[in-house]
């Protein structure tokens, strides 16, 4: 008798890369149902919820955060175990986290997936960049990517286009806003190496989404659709044939004959259970999500790798009053970027980064500043307009190694209303990445002094929510969980689409790669099914 199925391919995790595997299996003429854990929400009510909110530095408070699907930052959801506190601004709706990121969409440079082999640390990744390249191409165009065709991502090759590219980005890079012209123009002639950071925040309309009015909110929620996030995709798969169901919590994943991938099972917020059966499945979920689900079930973790090798862009920042007018806050919140200690020999003894200028508004927290000290009246108003004016903020991105002791694990102790665990963490930072923040410091203070500026303070290490490891990628099945196409190595029909898989951290946000693996997956799950 012949094996029914629910679709061809069911896609669990309506985020961007979740969205852009089912989209691209749907162009393939593939059925395919995606799941996702929270509800459809419209861009109007999330941007009247952010305006009344009281709490706008609370990036996830404008979203819903439901008994059944959590956000983050529900008390008690993640418990840190570790030296380091673990809390990234997870969301649960169509089209996840990237309702609220700063949007810069990067492609790792080829050195960065040969870290081993050049610089004996961490690990290699299974393919090279050329492998890759075609999908970060495609990612790009979907996505809607603005960058220079023209400068050097690298920090190494001066005056070359690097990473070496198939085609054009298919926006260009948007103006030097003035803060971002003022740091250039103070570091070039020191031999700083300033590129353009690429985003899909674009400053042309495309694809039918406008041009960015500066509104400088996209850490929130961008009131007019510019930023691209995951739901544009999410909606591309309806009109495309893709069965979206909201609300629907997977929990099970049930293993059958020759380790296939059998069924998955999801509760609504009423913990009615529903199962679905296709010919192949992807987990597309956030990646603590993603762990989480295939540690409850015993799933594709033979290795006992899942859950372990967590790394993020481990960070830290300084900010500073330069002699001059900033006038920071308004336009992209991020723009200029710093490559010189992206690549190269010094890998080998401490940690690659990647430092650049945030653009947010500083009145809020200036006005704090100068109410601490007493300030009041005139005198708190013009020390804000003036510390506001000329404000500074560089931060920097941190390459950690893979760190099986580096891990998240279900946490019975805590429940959701409909019985799923939280999460519990454990994580240290590495003295790689120590080393690494001791030698960007030297470079802060050099940036302070070329441009005039009093350090107000620099931070210790701090989250940057780009959480890679959990699902590691190899080429052993003894070390690794997927292989070089997002396959389990224990399930041949159970494949993983997500930052997770990711074995290299390198220095940039790795959504786009992200992206571009999934894209790839959906081809090869293409000709299989």
């Amino acid at each position: 008798m012949a094996q029914e199925y629910d679709a061809d391919v069911i896609v669990v995790g309506s985020g961007a890369v979740g969205s852009n595997a089912a989209y691209a299996l749907a162009k393939q003429g593939k059925s395919v149902i995606l799941l996702e854990a929270g509800p459809s929400v419209p861009r109007w009510k999330l941007v009247e919820n952010f305006r009344n909110s009281g709490r706008h530095y609370d990036h996830n408070d404008p979203y819903p955060n439901n008994p059944w699907a959590p956000t983050s930052y529900q008390e008690g959801y993640l418990q840190n175990t570790g030296s380091f506190n673990m809390m990234p601004g997870m969301l649960k709706l169509v089209g996840g986290t990237t309702w609220h990121w700063g949007g810069a969409t990067w492609r790792y440079i080829p050195n960065d997936f040969k870290l081993n082999t050049l610089y004996g640390k961490g690990r290699d990744w299974p393919m090279e960049y050329e492998d890759l390249e075609p999908y970060y191409t495609k990612a790009e165009y979907e996505l809607g990517i603005a960058g220079s065709d023209t400068e050097d991502q690298s920090g190494k090759n001066p005056g070359k286009s690097y990473p070496p590219r198939s085609k054009p980005y298919p926006v260009d890079a948007e103006p030097w806003v003035y803060s971002s012209k003022a740091l250039k123009d103070a570091l070039e002639p020191a031999g700083y190496k300033i590129v353009h950071e690429p985003t899909v925040r674009t400053h042309r309309p495309y694809d039918g989404r406008p041009a960015c009015q500066g509104n400088n909110n996209c850490d929130q929620v961008c009131p007019i659709g510019t930023l691209y996030n995951g739901s544009i995709h999410a909606d591309k798969c309806q009109r495309a044939g893709v069965k979206l169901i909201t609300e629907a919590v997977v929990h099970k994943i049930t293993k059958g004959a020759n380790k296939k991938i059998e069924s998955i099972s999801y509760l609504t917020p009423q913990k009615e259970e529903h199962t679905l059966k296709a010919k192949a499945y992807v987990i597309a979920a956030h990646s603590f999500e993603t762990a989480k689900l295939l540690l409850m079930n015993d799933v594709a973790n033979s290795s006992d790798m899942v859950g372990r090798n967590l790394m993020d862009h481990i960070g830290i920042s300084m900010s500073f009053l330069a002699k001059d007018t900033m006038w920071s806050g308004r336009g992209p919140v991020q723009q200029a970027t710093i490559m010189d200690w992206r690549d190269g020999a010094h890998r080998s003894e401490f940690s690659a980064n990647k430092s650049a200028l945030a653009n947010p508004n500083p009145s809020i927290d200036m006005a704090r500043e100068a109410i601490e000290k007493g300030l009041m009246g005139k005198a708190l108003d013009e020390r804000i307009k003036d510390t506001s004016s000329r404000w500074m903020y560089v931060y920097s991105f941190f390459e950690m190694l893979p760190d099986p002791a580096n891990r998240l694990v279900p946490n019975p102790d805590w429940k959701d209303s409909i019985g799923m665990p939280g999460i519990k963490i454990h994580f240290d930072v590495d003295d790689y990445v120590k080393a690494g923040a001791e030698h960007a410091k030297v470079m802060y203070h050099d940036i302070n002094n070329r441009m005039g500026g009093e350090i107000l303070g620099i931070s210790g290490f701090e989250n940057h929510d780009h959480l890679m490891g959990t699902m590691i990628m190899g080429k052993d099945a003894s070390d690794s969980v997927v292989n070089h196409e997002g396959r389990t190595f224990d399930h041949d029909n159970l494949f993983i689409a997500s930052v997770g898989t990711i074995p290299a951290a390198g220095v940039v946000n790795p959504t786009l790669t992200a992206v571009a693996l999934g894209i790839r997956t959906a081809e090869i799950i293409a000709k299989e099914v």
